[in-house]
């Protein structure tokens, strides 16, 4: 569910008449040196900016974490946040009890004060994508033994991890691509007041089970919503009454009423 979060797909298909269709997962950095011509030509109406830009709002700040394994997306400029109902489940299954059973009979919060807070929950978001492969990969050639190779990039990327946290103060990721002939640096930042607002009954959200999951159409309202909270300065902060929604530049719809 990683690789969901820190590569954007981006699927363009071809004509009945085509030889070869083009598509692939690609990574939102790389999308204006590459890809930026193919997809305006197969119908795309936003640059590719929109999509990924390291120094304005994209769609890169609208597309989140949530809980270290499933997608996310925020959905109005208060931190309104919309994934699987299976991503929730736990958090929903861990505020339900005898009297309130919310996995069989949904939950809905009609105010701020009844949105519901999540030990151990977080959304990450990711702030910056940099190719690192010339220095994780500096001096490294067909004659550097495996075992001084590995040395060599676990010191290094351990350096860049540290750099970024220490001076920019977010959180860092270095992931290999290509079999290690290329190395990306993800700059992260991570909340981690994420309150329960709405999810459906369990006869919908998990209408058809798994074997649904993986077919369509579906038939099924796999959601489930959440809202982050920030401290008044819109920085992550651990849960607190004090604490405010998440203010988010860019979303990527907004519900009239929440």
């Amino acid at each position: 569910m990683m690789k969901k979060l820190l590569l954007l797909m981006v699927c363009v298909g071809g004509s009945f008449l085509t030889t070869m269709a083009k598509e692939g997962m690609w990574i939102p950095l790389l999308l204006q040196q590459y890809n930026a011509s193919d997809l305006e030509n197969a119908g795309l109406k936003i640059s590719v900016s929109d999509i990924y830009d390291a120094n304005k709002s994209s769609m890169k700040d609208a597309v989140v974490l949530f809980g270290g394994g499933c997608t996310a997306e925020i959905i109005s400029k208060e931190g309104l946040l919309l994934t699987n109902h299976h991503c929730g489940y736990g958090q929903i299954q861990s505020h339900s009890t005898v009297e309130n059973d919310y996995l069989t009979d949904g939950f809905w919060a009609m105010t701020r004060e009844e949105e519901l807070p999540n030990k151990d929950l977080d959304v990450m978001f990711i702030k910056g994508i940099e190719d690192v492969s010339n220095v994780i990969l500096a001096g490294i050639d067909i004659s550097t033994s495996e075992k001084d190779r590995q040395k060599l990039i676990a010191t290094r990327i351990d350096s860049i991890k540290n750099v970024v946290r220490e001076e920019k103060g977010y959180g860092a990721q270095i992931k290999p691509f290509y079999h290690g002939n290329q190395y990306f640096l993800f700059i992260t930042e991570k909340y981690t007041d994420v309150r329960l607002v709405g999810a459906p009954p369990s006869s919908i959200g998990k209408f058809g089970f798994d074997t649904d999951n993986w077919v369509w159409p579906r038939h099924t309202g796999d959601f489930s919503m959440f809202r982050i909270y920030a401290n008044k300065d819109n920085k992550p902060a651990d849960y607190s009454k004090d604490n405010v929604p998440y203010l988010s530049l860019i979303h990527i719809s907004e519900p009239t009423r929440l």
